[in-house]
């Protein structure tokens, strides 16, 4: 009993030992995924987060020591989504034509996705530093802590908001696409890209390569626009 003990004290120490539960996580989380044929609610991330948090709360560990050792993970971000210009220059011509249409949805999609959240928690009475916050929520991670923290919010809280935004948004996108009828990979993958960020990219990328393609586009432009955006909607309601 001692021996495992001085064992997980050991390998709690160690940078790897929660690099390898996020891993083996996801890769149990993704596995589910694949054997229930990529169902909305097998989502790899959702799954991947309750499991990660049960260890987290079993063996008592305080997030920054897990945050520490995983962090690899966080930095992979930038590459992986620099990575998304590859299936763009692939689909240069398809994008290229239907430009003017993508821009108009990305104007309306940004305004409504910031507007309705900011609105309807200031009529809720939520607090000015939480509606900070709250207005990046849309943006992907990197991006949406960087507004939040310049703007004086709370970035932890952001990025807590961020993916529950995404893992919401990639859960709903394909059951909610198939009963309005919606059959256009393209509009559907910019949708979803537009109001989840990554997570929905993800998602997107999973039924379809074009709509994955668009949904990268998406999850740029709007991370631009918004940080554009957000702060001209907090000055106005304040």
């Amino acid at each position: 009993m001692s021996q495992d003990f001085a064992l997980w004290v050991f390998l709690a120490h160690s940078p790897l030992l929660w690099l390898t539960v996020t891993l083996v996580a996801y890769v149990a989380a993704d596995r589910i995924s694949l054997a229930t044929d990529r169902h909305p609610l097998a989502n790899p991330v959702l799954h991947a987060v309750w499991m990660i948090g049960l260890v987290l709360h079993a063996t008592r560990t305080p997030y920054p020591v897990y945050f520490e050792g995983a962090q690899f993970v966080h930095f992979l971000l930038g590459p992986a989504t620099v990575a998304l210009a590859i299936p763009l220059y692939e689909h240069r011509a398809t994008v290229l034509r239907v430009l003017v249409p993508m821009l108009a949805a990305l104007a309306v999609g940004s305004t409504v996705a910031v507007a309705t959240a900011l609105v309807m928690a200031r009529l809720l009475g939520v607090p000015g530093d939480v509606l900070v916050a709250l207005a990046p929520k849309s943006v992907t991670a990197s991006v949406a802590m960087g507004i939040s923290g310049a703007l004086g919010g709370d970035p932890a809280l952001t990025a807590v908001l961020v993916i529950l935004t995404g893992i919401i948004g990639a859960v709903l996108v394909t059951p909610l696409f198939d009963r309005l009828g919606l059959t256009d990979w393209r509009a559907r993958g910019f949708a979803a890209g537009l109001a989840a960020h990554g997570i929905g990219t993800a998602r997107a990328f999973q039924v379809s390569e074009v709509a994955g393609t668009f949904a990268g586009i998406a999850m740029g432009l709007n991370a631009l626009l918004t940080a554009v955006m957000v702060p001209a909607a907090l000055t106005l309601l304040r």
